[in-house]
C-alpha cells in the first residue's frame, strides 16, 4: 500500500550496544500508532533510526517506506520521500531566523514548487494560528532563547508546512503544560486523514488523550512486547511498567499477546 511504513526485525546498536533487539511494526496511511515505555526502552531510538541518525547503526533487519528501503537513503531523502521526525530535543542554531530556516527547509523539500519568501510566510502565518504563536516568532533565531513549549510548537510548525505523509512525533509533549499540549494535539489532529500516518512516542497517556491512536505498542528492552487499541493506554497508565519489566512478566506478555 502506497504510504505504508514497515519495519521488519530491525536490530539498532549505538556505540556498539545493541539497543534494538528485533522490531516489527507496519504502520499504513490514516493510522496512528502510540509507542510507549519505560526511560531507556528504545523508543526514541526507534525513531532516529527510521530518519538515518548517523549515530545508529542498523545492524540487521529491514525499514521500508513505499515499498522503498530508506536504509540506502541519506536522512534528506527519507524526508522529500514523505517522512518526518520532531526531535524530542530540537537544536538551537544562533543567527539563523526561523523564517530563513523554514524557506530553504520547504524549497529543498518540494524542489519542484517555487514559492517566494512572502508565499511561505503568509502560509507559516496560516498554521501559526493553529498553534497559538504570534506573528513575531517566525523572525526569531531557530530555537534560540524558546521555552521547551515553543521549541515544541515550533516542530510541529514545522510539520504543518512540509505537511508529510508519516510523522514521528518523539515525545513531543514532554515539558508542555496543558495549554500547549492541546494545541499540539489540536495541530496533529488537523493532518490526521486516509493518506497521513503516524508514530507517536510518549511516556503518558496524556497527549493519547487529545491524539486517540488506532494501536498501541510496548516497548521493553528493545522489543515491543505487547500491541492493542487505545485501552491498552489506560491500562498502562493504571499499572504503570514496573508489572512489564518484572522477570516473568515480559516473557509472559509476549507469549499471551504476540
Amino acid at each position: 500500500m502506497n504510504g505504508k511504513l514497515e519495519i521488519k526485525d530491525l536490530h539498532v546498536s549505538v556505540e556498539g550496544k545493541e539497543i534494538l533487539k528485533g522490531v516489527n511494526l507496519s504502520v499504513s496511511p490514516g493510522e496512528i500508532h502510540a509507542i510507549m515505555g519505560p526511560n531507556g526502552s528504545g523508543k526514541s531510538t526507534l525513531s532516529n533510526a527510521i530518519m538515518g541518525s548517523p549515530k545508529y547503526e542498523v545492524t540487521k533487519g529491514e525499514i521500508l517506506y513505499n515499498e522503498k528501503n530508506v536504509l540506502e537513503m541519506e536522512s534528506d531523502e527519507r524526508a522529500k520521500l514523505g517522512l518526518f521526525m520532531s526531535f524530542q530535543y530540537p537544536f538551537e542554531i544562533a543567527g539563523l531566523p526561523f523564517s530563513t530556516f523554514m524557506l530553504a527547509a520547504y524549497r529543498n523539500h518540494y524542489p519542484g514548487k517555487k514559492i517566494s519568501a512572502l508565499e511561505l510566510r503568509n502560509l507559516m502565518k496560516e498554521k501559526m494560528q493553529v498553534l497559538g504563536l504570534e506573528e513575531d516568532f517566525i523572525k526569531r533565531e531557530l530555537n534560540v532563547g524558546f521555552s521547551g513549549g515553543e521549541k515544541k510548537r515550533a516542530e510541529i510548525l514545522q510539520m504543518l508546512v512540509l505537511n508529510p505523509r508519516m510523522a514521528i512525533l518523539d515525545e513531543t509533549d514532554s515539558g508542555l503544560d496543558i495549554d500547549s499540549l492541546q494545541l499540539v494535539a489540536k495541530a496533529v489532529n488537523t493532518l490526521r486523514n486516509p493518506e497521513f500516518g503516524a508514530l507517536v512516542i510518549t511516556h503518558y497517556k496524556r497527549i493519547l488523550n487529545f491524539v486517540k491512536p488506532d494501536f498501541v505498542h510496548v516497548f521493553v528492552n528493545g522489543r515491543i512486547v505487547m500491541s492493542g487499541d487505545s485501552k491498552l493506554a489506560d491500562e498502562l497508565e493504571a499499572k504503570g511498567y514496573t508489572w512489564l519489566t518484572e522477570d516473568n512478566g515480559t516473557q509472559q506478555v509476549m507469549e499471551e499477546k504476540i
